[in-house]
């Protein structure tokens, strides 16, 4: 069904298409498609694309990224109306030439409510046709989700696969032809977007890249809640900013050297028993100990939230080296947007809720009766998405902050343990880095070029063992290191620079 929906919106997109011509860039404005308006489509001359002002179109990346050096392509905007309640803006990129006859489709983070300047910027330098969505509301807040269940729908999944279709359509059009590749690429709510693409429509796309999935939805709200009312909750258990680095030295100083080299990442924090306990004042707080309720709230931090009735993990913890990021969620005064805004509006429907009330017992399961897998994207079924040949590439930074990175592990993990290893190994990777902070930053190799990796997996069959990653300092490389495929790591061969990538070999532990 859902591939002759795509070949009639194709088919019936434009005459030009149908005829195996291409189309201008200003006749895509009156392209008719169902449940969409397009309502603007024009040329942008190279380096010439400024950021819209205000509203929904509203850069994602706080850096405030440049555009001077794109080339020339056509921009589409569209309104999509899949329901009565839905209102999702996306944007489609055709470069006006040297078209890699390829789509990407790029992510969101937190809550969305955004286009992905950025991430479209890079897909567009690279040649593809590309396109983005907000997700169907305005601003990176959960507020839209109360009395506005579709507009939740969208968000959850609907948006996206709408987005894709559409999209496709668009490109057919304008060049007269279909794409003959489409990947997906995202981190955080774009890793939890492509594990939902690959789960519910598994023929949008060949391959999925997934970052740091901010992933099952619920589980990654209660983690959030867990460590507020670990370090928030009791201003006595209040984490001063100006401690967390005295708590990651003491880490790295317990672990660093595990695993047989000095050279500040530590490689798998789970093997690292690391005590806060040995930073406990001896007499009154000072700058350089913790107080008795400051080294239990860190305890918890390394602790999965937990349901204390059963005893049951309902989430991963942060590891141990993810310290000089704590602020976003030990920072307070209250939990993190995401986390917050998901019990106000979305499972108690009270913008009023307070959330030093959360039962982290008879709550969680509440969560998960309202989400039913609307937000979640755990299905560890890939049977239809493997079986057109897709493939999965996952990547997650040990030193995540905001997102632990168990949560790729334990959805890798029970992909195979629903596929089987041998059919899992042909077509799901993930890659652990070491040092990464959320989606990128922090002390480790964090720089890396996920996309070409995939392209050599789906179209020329080659599959990824090892990916040879960056970090980079003021425009300097100042270490390489590979990145191996889970569950192995790097291993020092012994001799040569440590910070020369060709020094290492990926090893089972």
């Amino acid at each position: 069904m859902k591939l002759n929906l795509l070949r009639a919106l194709i088919l019936g997109a434009a005459a030009s298409a149908i005829l195996g011509a291409a189309a201008t860039c200003d006749s895509l404005a009156s392209l008719a498609l169902p449940d969409a308006t397009i309502s603007s489509a024009q040329t942008v001359a190279p380096g010439e694309f400024k950021l819209p002002g205000g509203g929904r179109e509203t850069v994602e990346d706080s850096a405030g990224p440049t555009f001077k050096d794109l080339p020339a392509f056509c921009r589409v905007t569209a309104t999509l109306k899949p329901s009565s309640d839905s209102d999702i803006k996306v944007e489609v990129w055709l470069p006006a030439s040297g078209w890699n006859q390829k789509y990407q489709a790029v992510g969101n983070g937190g809550w969305a409510g955004v286009i992905s300047y950025a991430a479209m910027a890079n897909a567009i330098r690279g040649g593809y046709a590309t396109s983005s969505t907000d997700t169907g509301h305005v601003g990176g807040r959960g507020t839209f989700a109360l009395g506005h269940p579709e507009k939740l729908v969208d968000f959850g999944y609907r948006a996206v696969h709408e987005m894709t279709v559409k999209a496709k359509a668009v490109i057919t059009a304008y060049y007269g032809s279909a794409p003959k590749i489409s990947y997906w690429n995202g981190c955080s709510t774009g890793g939890r977007q492509g594990l939902k693409e690959a789960q519910r429509f598994a023929d949008d796309f060949d391959g999925v890249i997934a970052g740091a999935q901010a992933n099952p939805r619920t589980g990654v709200a209660f983690e959030g809640m867990w460590l507020a009312m670990a370090t928030l909750k009791d201003p006595a258990s209040n984490l001063p900013k100006s401690k967390y680095s005295l708590i990651h030295n003491a880490v790295l100083e317990a672990c660093d050297a595990k695993d047989g080299l000095k050279d500040g990442v530590i490689d798998d924090p789970r093997k690292c028993t690391f005590d806060p306990k040995v930073l406990e004042c001896k007499g009154a707080d000072g700058p350089t100990c913790l107080t008795t309720a400051q080294v239990e709230a860190v305890r918890k931090i390394y602790t999965p939230a937990t349901n204390p009735r059963t005893g049951k993990a309902i989430f991963g913890a942060l590891q141990r080296g993810s310290e000089l990021g704590w602020a976003a969620q030990a920072g307070g005064p209250e939990p993190n947007n995401l986390s917050l805004d998901q019990f106000r509006y979305v499972v108690f429907k009270d913008p009023n809720w307070d959330w030093r009330t959360l039962n982290l017992d008879s709550d969680y399961e509440r969560a998960l009766s309202v989400d039913d897998g609307l937000l979640d994207a755990a299905d560890p079924d890939l049977s239809a998405f493997l079986g057109h040949k897709g493939k999965l590439l996952m990547y997650h930074g040990w030193a995540d902050q905001m997102v632990s990175p168990m949560s790729s592990i334990n959805y890798y993990q029970s992909v195979i343990q629903k596929m089987g290893k041998a059919k899992v190994a042909d077509s799901v990777r993930l890659f652990m880095v070491p040092g990464m902070a959320h989606c990128r930053g922090g002390e480790g190799t964090d720089k890396f070029d996920m996309v070409s990796v995939m392209e050599q997996w789906v179209e020329k069959g080659k599959a990824p063992t090892s990916i040879v990653a960056s970090r980079v300092t003021n425009g300097r490389v100042e270490r390489t290191r590979p990145l191996c495929a889970y569950p192995q790591v790097a291993a020092y061969k012994g001799s040569g620079s440590i910070d020369d990538a060709a020094n290492f070999s990926c090893k089972v532990p």
